[in-house]
């Protein structure tokens, strides 16, 4: 899947326009220090501090912690499926592969476990966090349909329902096992297991 640059937070419409140099600063400051510290230590106000800026900085650009932590850890969200059009079990295999170059980065593990239980207690975060990843669930939609037309796959089977199946495989994989690699000989099996559901 190729990624889009687009983030949680757009920043004030008018006015002076955002330094990128303070936001890349910032984010580079986060990952950091998810890495160090982990999610539950970090701060605003350590970000800050390792960024070089001011608390009042962070908050012009991300209204919460968390907001923050998801554009650190996810910094581009996946808008298209980059193989050819015609082989489902391609675009299946692609997503997985995605899904797990995502979720084995350092910064997503360190940052899921604290970003899942915000997101969880805040359904006004989880949807602005969320609206980052329109842009996926309208390609695997798209290709849904296109397949669906061929008679390739179920007509019944839900885009969401396939995402949810793609990063809940993965996540469970690296809670129970979070020491064993993600190898390709996993993801050839997990697409094997997924595909033999969908391809018709």
């Amino acid at each position: 899947m190729k990624a889009d640059s687009a983030s949680v937070d757009k920043g004030p419409s008018a006015g002076r326009p955002r330094d990128r140099r303070i936001d890349a600063a910032i984010l580079r400051a986060t990952t950091d220090l998810l890495v160090e510290i982990g999610y539950s230590n970090l701060t605003m106000a350590a970000v800050a501090e390792r960024a070089g800026t001011t608390k009042t900085a962070l908050y012009r650009r991300w209204s919460s912690k968390a907001e923050l932590v998801h554009e650190a850890a996810f910094p581009a969200a996946p808008t298209a499926i980059e193989t050819p059009p015609g082989d489902f079990r391609g675009d299946v295999r692609a997503m997985i592969a995605a899904a797990r170059d995502v979720f084995t980065s350092p910064v997503v593990r360190a940052a899921l476990p604290g970003l899942i239980a915000d997101m969880t207690a805040d359904a006004e975060l989880n949807a602005r966090v969320m609206r980052r990843f329109a842009d996926v669930f309208s390609a695997v939609r798209s290709r849904l349909d296109e397949a669906m037309r061929r008679g390739a796959v179920h007509p019944d089977i839900d885009p969401q329902r396939l995402i949810e199946v793609i990063g809940g495989a993965t996540m469970l994989r690296l809670l129970l096992w979070p020491d064993k690699e993600l190898d390709d000989e996993w993801v050839d099996q997990t697409t094997a297991i997924v595909a033999h559901g969908v391809i018709a």
